[in-house]
């Protein structure tokens, strides 16, 4: 069993995927940074500039409930290289001169494609490392995350600045194009994890499953909730502050990168279910502060401290992967992933029409103040459960 970050890249096929997976995000960050400057200076619009951004994430809502059997049911190569090219092709296209409503047409298709790469990518990682080892190769994957969006923002305000918002588009395009390379040449062929044809039936079926009451819907509505309303918080960077929103992206980027590795690899087994609540309020506190305008590096420093809190998802994910059966382990994580990812575009949404309504910061301390609210409600239901002693002493029996 992988232990160890080093041991992780000497499993065979962890490393092609953990590069085509950088490139991806590489180019997701580019793009939807030159998306949504490109969508601002044409509209003067918060909303419109939010859901440029992040629209794509609302058709996960469609994908996982009609495509996301597919996961599991469709070879991973193959439909990792496909939609990798399929991204490529819709990037290259946001490039090109078109009606708005043409634009958000394409955005929202390519977020239906998103929607099923998510649950192929960590079913296939699920399906390389043993399973004890998923969680130390996803935190591996959130740290590289991190990394790259930092990289990513930090590249796209400079391309921005000397190709254009279109230019930097196709650059991502590009971007795209090299990960369907490696999954296709480094990638070896597999067959689908389940049999049977994909359906929107047997995706419902399994979805009701995973969502019956229980812990397991606990964790879901503690991985979407509070998490999507703090994108929220994110989508409103380019109309806060124009000028600044790749330092700012950046500087959130590295607030998750910090958590993620402070979860990781500084947080024991008896630490780690004490953490989880904590963390989600660090997320959405210092947007609180928003309220009183500060300049951009302190807003750049406010974003770095919220994003440590999204350390708390990698904590979620352990205790998700405990509690679910082992041959829906693929579908549970396309589910969250999928879920996440469209509560992250419901609170691009309203993020964007309260600041269209208000002003940005307004916006962006009314939804820090709902997240903690959310995670105030969740919270007794994240609580750490001891489990009971098998052999108490008779002085226990009788406290």
């Amino acid at each position: 069993m992988p232990t160890t970050y080093r041991s992780l890249f000497r499993t065979p096929e962890f490393t092609p995927l953990f590069l085509a997976s950088s490139a991806q995000v590489a180019a997701q960050t580019m793009s939807g940074l030159a998306l949504g400057t490109l969508v601002y200076r044409a509209t003067d619009s918060p909303l419109l500039s939010a859901l440029s951004m992040f629209g794509p994430s609302l058709a996960q809502v469609l994908g996982a409930t009609t495509l996301l059997s597919a996961a599991d049911r469709l070879p991973p190569r193959a439909t990792m290289t496909g939609t990798a090219l399929a991204f490529a092709a819709g990037t290259a296209l946001l490039a090109l001169p078109a009606p708005l409503w043409t634009l958000f047409a394409l955005i929202l298709a390519l977020g239906l494609v998103a929607s099923l790469s998510g649950g192929v990518r960590w079913g296939l990682l699920n399906e390389i490392l043993p399973k004890d080892g998923y969680i130390v190769g996803r935190s591996v994957f959130n740290m590289a995350n991190g990394i790259t969006q930092i990289i990513g923002y930090a590249t796209g305000g400079v391309l921005i600045t000397l190709l254009s918002p279109r230019g930097t588009l196709l650059t991502a395009a590009a971007l795209y194009a090299a990960a369907a390379m490696t999954a296709r040449c480094a990638l070896t062929p597999r067959p689908p994890r389940a049999t049977g044809r994909p359906s929107t039936g047997a995706t419902w079926r399994t979805n009701a499953t995973l969502l019956a009451p229980g812990p397991r819907r606990h964790l879901y509505l503690a991985l979407w909730l509070p998490n999507g309303l703090i994108v929220g918080c994110e989508s409103l960077y380019v109309s806060y502050a124009p000028e600044h929103a790749g330092p700012l992206f950046a500087c959130a980027a590295l607030g998750m990168l910090t958590g993620d590795v402070t979860v990781a690899r500084f947080t024991g087994p008896a630490l780690r279910p004490r953490l989880g609540v904590p963390l989600l309020l660090l997320l959405a506190a210092p947007y609180l502060l928003f309220l009183l305008h500060p300049r951009p590096s302190l807003a750049a420093a406010l974003a770095a401290l919220a994003s440590i809190g999204f350390g708390a998802s990698l904590l979620q994910q352990e205790r998700l992967m405990a509690v679910t059966p082992p041959e829906l382990a693929g579908h549970a994580l396309g589910l969250h992933s999928s879920g996440m990812l469209a509560m992250q575009g419901v609170g691009a949404a309203l993020a964007g029409t309260a600041a269209q309504l208000t002003s940005p910061a307004t916006a962006m301390a009314a939804m820090a103040a709902a997240s903690i609210t959310v995670t105030l409600t969740l919270a007794p239901g994240l609580r750490p459960v001891r489990p009971p002693s098998l052999s108490p002493t008779p002085e226990r029996d009788a406290a």
